[in-house]
């Protein structure tokens, strides 16, 4: 008969075995196991050495670029633009400092910005667009308006507004029905209605329009995970950027390679090949005389997408743009190389 002795000796003979068979495997294991993880985090460690150099590489590349670009922008740039007047759009949240460096370049290529347009976040928000639209309709004495949504309306007004006239625009398009049409009061009248802000004078006849996109991409709403889903905002930038490419001016829509990443507003430019041309690399030295670049290409009927983001036409324009003859009309008000009302 199997009593409790037995039964005790058996359970201890289990556990002895446990306890034998797991100091011999942690034992036979040890060794070989230190050994994977020590040749693993030595790899690691030179793989980590090997990066942190290369970012050292590119970081002294891209400061030498920088003072390459710096000391022979003026001979890029010279004269691509003369005579030509500008006027900037700027999206809320745009990098100053990339602004101001786009701005030197128009003046240093022999341009003028006649002044700047700041949209709010009021004339961006979706849920504003009957309000944009009784006032595109109050302000629009004297303008035939398109069909359209009514960022497409608000957007061919104010580029009528900015823009030189343009006798032969063609159907679809704004057009002047008279002589009542008041572009200042239009650009006073969004102004004071809270869609917009300017700077300088916008409305004095610019021949080409520099839309500035934000710094990082317009906010989103609520999305499933993973999905990339556009920001509303992208739109109403997009309407008025086609409406000055429709009124006849050379567009350029401008900003970082975040304004190319999934939701960013260059992105989706491209993705629906708009006929405005577009540039990635707005923020850096060298992006900033691209865009000067750009502007001047637009105005020999050209157009294309340039920067470092996928499916663009090459980091600049091939060929470059001609110098233009100087604007017999220049005088010092208007010299770029006078302040000019930006």
């Amino acid at each position: 008969m199997i009593d409790f002795r037995y039964h005790l000796v058996s359970i201890v003979a289990v556990f002895l075995a446990l306890t034998v068979g797991i100091v011999l495997g942690t034992t036979m294991l040890q060794d070989p196991l230190l050994n994977a993880l020590k040749t693993e985090t030595a790899q690691l460690r030179e793989q980590s050495e090997q990066l942190r150099t290369e970012k050292d590489l590119a970081e002294k590349l891209n400061a030498g670029d920088a003072q390459l670009i710096a000391a022979y922008a003026d001979a890029m740039l010279d004269g691509r633009l003369n005579g030509l007047r500008v006027v900037v759009v700027e999206s809320p949240g745009v990098d100053a400092a990339s602004r101001d460096a786009v701005l030197d370049g128009i003046r240093r290529a022999g341009g003028t910005v006649g002044g700047r347009l700041l949209l709010t976040d009021r004339y961006l928000d979706p849920s504003e667009s009957s309000f944009v639209d009784e006032v595109t309709d109050q302000l629009g004495a004297g303008l035939d308006l398109p069909q359209g949504n009514p960022y497409e309306r608000a957007g061919a007004e104010i580029a009528q507004a900015v823009l030189a006239v343009d006798e032969d625009a063609p159907q679809g398009v704004a057009r002047r029905a008279g002589d009542d049409f008041d572009g200042e009061a239009v650009l006073a009248g969004f102004t004071e209605a809270g869609l917009l802000t300017t700077q300088g004078r916008p409305a004095s006849g610019a021949d080409a329009a520099l839309v500035l996109a934000p710094a990082e991409p317009f906010a989103s709403a609520d999305s499933q995970e993973g999905e990339a889903v556009t920001p509303p905002g992208n739109a109403v930038v997009l309407a008025l950027a086609r409406a000055f490419e429709q009124a006849g001016s050379g567009t350029v829509l401008a900003g970082s390679p975040a304004a190319d990443g999934r939701t960013g507003v260059v992105r989706q430019a491209r993705a629906e090949e708009a006929r405005f041309s577009t540039v990635d690399t707005v923020d850096t030295q060298a992006g900033a005389v691209v865009a000067v670049l750009v502007l001047a290409m637009t105005e020999e009927g050209r157009d294309g997408h340039y920067g470092i983001g996928a499916g663009v036409d090459g980091f600049l324009p091939d060929p470059l743009p001609a110098v233009s003859e100087p604007s017999p009309e220049a005088s010092p008000e208007t010299s770029p190389s006078s302040r000019d009302d930006s």
